[in-house]
């Protein structure tokens, strides 16, 4: 699903009870990546990464929760991330536009006393065109350490199965050390139900490389 790698599962159980107005739909995904990037910065030291979570929704509103091995080099050996994230979204009437609006809590169990643990808003807005061309923004705000991060994508359905897509945003914090990141990749969608998708990132940032991504990920 969103923001971070979240991989959103095009597989899914619904699930409805008498007191229950809306059914639940469940989905699940797993991936392995040669390297996790998150806003065009290293997060596994530019090592494999795995991952994997779950998602529930529910009319205009859904829920999740996600998780990767993260490496950091720092004095708590940190090794996990574990999101938790829930939100609304919906069209605009009976166009192809659409909205989401939602919260992000991204957690570090066992980075210590580092407590790398913090909480972002987001909102965004974007429109998936009958011809296959969906353009998205999104900015992200994250009140404790006051920093912003807004994102604009774009992207094309080239086939039922092969899509292309790329995305620039910017890292903005209140005591400075801002940088624009950006990506371009594509994604498809294998006839055995697994996912590739390979990426390119790079960012302004001090000290960051540029990097190519392969995902293999899978929709449970």
């Amino acid at each position: 699903m969103i923001r971070k790698i979240l991989l959103a599962g095009c597989a899914s159980a619904a699930i409805a009870t008498p007191a229950m107005a809306q059914e639940i739909e469940v989905s699940g995904n797993i991936a392995i990546q040669t390297e996790y990037v998150w806003r065009g910065v290293t997060q596994s030291n530019g090592d494999l990464a795995v991952s994997g979570g779950f998602d529930l929704a529910s009319g205009n509103f859904y829920a999740g929760t996600w998780m990767s091995n993260v490496d950091f080099e720092d004095s708590s050996d940190t090794n996990i991330e574990w999101d938790f994230y829930a939100g609304f979204g919906n069209s605009f009437g009976d166009t192809t536009a659409w909205w989401d609006v939602g919260i992000i809590y991204y957690a570090y169990p066992d980075s210590g006393d580092l407590d790398y643990d913090f909480v972002e808003l987001y909102g965004g807005v974007g429109n998936d065109f009958d011809n296959g061309f969906g353009v998205s923004g999104y900015i992200y705000w994250d009140p404790d350490n006051e920093s912003f991060y807004v994102e604009g994508a774009a992207g094309f359905a080239v086939t039922d199965s092969f899509g292309v897509d790329a995305s620039i945003g910017n890292y903005s914090f209140d005591g400075g050390g801002d940088y624009t990141a950006f990506s371009f990749g594509g994604t498809y969608s294998t006839p055995v139900g697994v996912d590739l998708d390979l990426r390119y990132w790079d960012a302004d940032a001090s000290g960051v490389d540029d990097t190519f991504v392969l995902t293999v990920s899978k929709s449970l």
